[in-house]
């Protein structure tokens, strides 16, 4: 045994990697409430560091409003609304702990991981696959700022598809702290061998990643506010459309189009979920349940939420238990790939 593998601690960081992913579920729920609220374009300037500090006087805090009218969204939405400096406060601290929330999260796997590699307790072969990590948060970071830029000049908000990117890239680093969370406890109780993505999982998991793009995509249109009925749409299965820029344009723009494809896409990731979940079972009850489990409670706080007309604690709900039920695939899938 060299002296990597008998100082290795894999069992501290499968622990940490998992204190990290609740982190992230956390931040995309509250990512989902920034969006819910409005207040995505409140913070007006990226500013890694200094950003961390929030208005600490009255003119600090007139001067962020000053510039928040500068932007589109309040030119033609907030501003002949009314808004005032206090509502404007709201908003605004939504986005700010949004940031320190990824602000924390990058830290969280930075810093360790230098301490963890200077004491040389990462098991051989683990440095890069957490170092990418790192790498996968700050990238998240980039796409954020990118996303909130779409919507300065002159949107009334941000682009769906850089939303949908940022969401996305969030869900994939939540998918990748659980793998390799779950390879470190195997390493500690002794199996050497990586777990590998099995087909079923890999297919489940594309089906799954076109569900989260589209509910990305309903977010940043407010396509859920297309319907509040289920489970027809304006009284037809197939709800009216605009075609007028081609159907391209309508698969990938219209809210009509991809709030329907987005309900009933759904039944799709159910059926493949469940065969997954059959093979899981045998390996892993409680991930077959932990599967069925947040499927089944998703599907139930889609249908309420469009029933509702987008109640904010439920769609609240419903981005939160989307982060979940991408956790319990990760480990779904992981179980079922470390079969031989």
């Amino acid at each position: 045994m060299n002296e990597n593998a008998s100082r290795a601690r894999p069992l501290l960081l499968s622990n940490w990697l998992f204190i990290v992913a609740l982190m992230v579920i956390v931040i995309v729920t509250v990512g989902g409430i920034t969006r819910l609220t409005e207040s995505g374009l409140s913070i007006t300037e990226w500013k890694p560091v200094l950003g961390a500090l929030p208005p600490l006087s009255q003119a600090d805090w007139e001067a962020e409003f000053e510039l928040y009218k500068k932007i589109p969204e309040y030119i033609e939405i907030n501003g002949p609304a009314g808004m005032d400096l206090e509502a404007f406060k709201t908003i605004y601290w939504w986005e700010w702990i949004h940031r320190q929330l990824g602000r924390l999260i990058g830290l969280a796997l930075a810093v360790p991981l230098a301490l963890f590699a200077v004491r040389k307790i990462i098991p051989q072969g683990y440095f890069w696959r957490l170092f990418a990590l790192v790498a996968l948060v700050g990238l998240q970071g980039s796409f954020g700022w990118w996303m909130v830029a779409s919507g300065l000049e002159t949107r009334t908000d941000v682009s769906h598809f850089r939303l949908a990117i940022h969401l996305c890239t969030a869900l994939i680093l939540l998918g990748g702290l659980i793998w390799t969370a779950l390879d470190l406890r195997a390493l500690a109780k002794g199996h050497q061998r990586p777990a590998r993505m099995r087909a079923v999982a890999g297919w489940t998991g594309v089906i799954l990643f076109i569900q989260l793009l589209l509910g990305a995509w309903v977010a940043g249109l407010n396509a859920g506010l297309a319907s509040d009925s289920w489970p027809l749409m304006q009284g037809r299965f197939i709800p009216e459309y605009d075609t007028s820029k081609g159907m391209f344009w309508a698969l990938t723009h219209d809210p009509f189009l991809i709030h329907w494809m987005h309900r009933w896409w759904a039944w799709v990731v159910v059926a493949a979920l469940i065969v997954m979940a059959r093979k899981v079972k045998p390996v892993n009850r409680k991930a077959s349940i932990a599967i069925h489990s947040a499927f089944g409670i998703q599907i139930l706080l889609g249908i309420a939420t469009v029933m509702t007309g987008v109640e904010f604690h439920l769609a609240v709900l419903h981005q939160l238990v989307g982060a979940l039920l991408v956790a319990a695939y990760a480990w779904g899938a992981h179980a079922i790939g470390r079969q031989e």
